[in-house]
């Protein structure tokens, strides 16, 4: 099977890859989640960054093993990969299950992020200011968030090479103002305000780091392009393997100009924190370039985003996983229309209702744990589909590939027994009836009911067949 036997069309290039993979890693984190973190740890935060940087690394080879076998002719991404390594569905479905809530809420929150810059720069809402701007900014808001949804939503209905066009110019805008902040604020930084480096110690910089993978975590959406890329067994490995690379480098000098120019205490009570930053050593011209890529890194972020929910669909459906009609692509079009609507609709309606916490608060335990279970498919490949590991592409000795995928499960292990640490000290400390009132409920409560609620969902749609074969 081949993303042409699906009905979707290759018309991205290794252009509009890189403009994906790095757009909606820029846009999903270092542009939110840095002053968040700093709370918890400091300036540490760039050393955060880079400490993350080889685990992902790592957890990318699996990918780019998995895409240059004919597996990375087809959309999907660890649904296909681990379904096709193991030969049954139902771990893999229940994962990308959450794995689609998780980006239903990621798609909420990031238009409203790109509401709050917009209507910064549009002078609606105070520069810096909070969130409770009076009736008539909330309303601006929430109308600004669901007209981003509704604008990409009718361009990825409109055809994917109108969706990697736009990627490509949004992109091209976003590398220039990250220029524009990042080479006069060197000069604008003060080494005072790095100091203290390590505010919360080892624990407090243990505990950000899984906020700092929300920057990263994201970046596998790139195998859902795999059915529109053209030649994409040959291109999309490379994309990866490179594109981590250049975004390590922009997190890291980015968040280092940011904690450079202004103290972190200010940082972490800002609405839009690198608006402010270049407030400080920019005219007015160019703080309205920064915030301008701002805009552009979350609507890169949101255009990628609106990709994923709606391929791993359109391979559920082919799998008997999900209704035929919810995947069918468009002939015309090349684009499944009615899993995107239905993408859109979910979105608003987590935006609308201001539950997106439900979906959200799971997606990095939820990325992490899929980035596990991929990484141990490629170790076991070898034995459970030896055709498919003999079919592979990619050149890398199969001692690195073990190499990688080991430090990648470790690493992720690590990253869960974070996250589950801390869920465990909020279980123990604070009540449930405040915490499900404020929205705040744990990961491991949303993974178990979004968990048992895609078993069911499974066991509903299952179908008493084997996986087909790649071709």
């Amino acid at each position: 099977m081949s993303g042409e036997r699906l009905g979707l069309r290759r018309e991205l290039g290794r252009l509009e890859s890189y403009a994906t993979l790095i757009g909606i890693l820029v846009g999903a984190g270092i542009f939110r989640v840095t002053s968040d973190a700093w709370a918890l740890t400091g300036s540490s935060v760039v050393l955060g960054y880079l400490a993350l940087a080889p685990a992902v690394l790592a957890t990318s080879v699996p990918y780019a093993v998995f895409l240059s076998t004919p597996l990375g002719r087809l959309p999907g991404g660890e649904y296909t990969h681990i379904s096709r390594t193991f030969g049954s569905a139902r771990l893999a479905f229940v994962g990308v299950w959450i794995k689609i809530i998780a980006y239903l809420g990621a798609l909420a929150y990031l238009a409203r992020a790109f509401a709050d810059y917009l209507l910064q720069l549009e002078g609606v809402a105070a520069p810096g200011g909070a969130d409770g701007a009076g009736s008539v900014g909330t309303a601006a808001r929430m109308g600004v968030a669901l007209g981003v949804l509704a604008l990409f939503y009718a361009i990825h209905v409109w055809g994917v090479r109108w969706f990697g066009r736009l990627q490509v110019l949004m992109f091209a805008a976003l590398g220039v103002s990250i220029l524009v902040l990042v080479v006069p604020g060197v000069f604008a930084i003060e080494r005072a305000h790095y100091a203290p480096v390590f505010t919360g110690g080892v624990r407090g910089f243990a505990a950000c780091l899984p906020l700092l993978f929300f920057a990263y975590a994201g970046f596998e959406s790139l195998a859902q392009t795999a059915g529109e890329v053209r030649d994409s067994t040959h291109h999309l490995p490379r994309v990866f393997l490179r594109g981590i690379l250049v975004t390590t480098l922009l997190f890291a000098a980015i968040s280092g100009v940011a904690f450079g120019v202004l103290p972190g205490d200010v940082l972490g009570a800002s609405h839009a924190p690198m608006a402010d930053v270049a407030r400080v050593y920019l005219p007015r011209y160019g703080t309205a370039v920064v915030v301008i890529g701002a805009l552009m890194a979350l609507t890169t972020s949101i255009n990628a985003t609106m990709l994923v929910p709606s391929r791993l669909v359109v391979m559920l459906a082919s799998d008997g996983l999900s209704p035929a009609w919810l995947g069918h692509v468009h002939p015309r079009t090349a684009t499944p229309v009615r899993a995107l609507t239905l993408t859109y609709v979910l979105a608003a309606a987590l935006l609308v209702s201001r539950q997106m916490a439900l979906a959200l608060n799971i997606a990095v335990l939820a990325m992490v744990l899929l980035y596990l279970l991929h990484s141990v498919a490629l170790l076991v490949v070898p034995r459970t589909n030896p055709e498919l590991f003999a079919s592979r592409r990619v050149r890398m000795p199969p001692g690195l590939m073990r190499a990688a995928a080991v430090f990648s499960a470790l690493a992720m292990l690590g990253l869960v027994i974070v996250i589950v640490h801390g869920d465990l000290r909020t279980l123990v400390h604070d009540d449930f009836v405040a915490r499900l009132a404020a929205g705040r409920l744990t990961s491991i409560e949303l993974l178990v009911v979004w968990g048992l609620a895609g078993l069911a969902v499974h066991a509903l749609a299952h179908r008493d067949r084997s996986l087909p074969p790649p071709e």
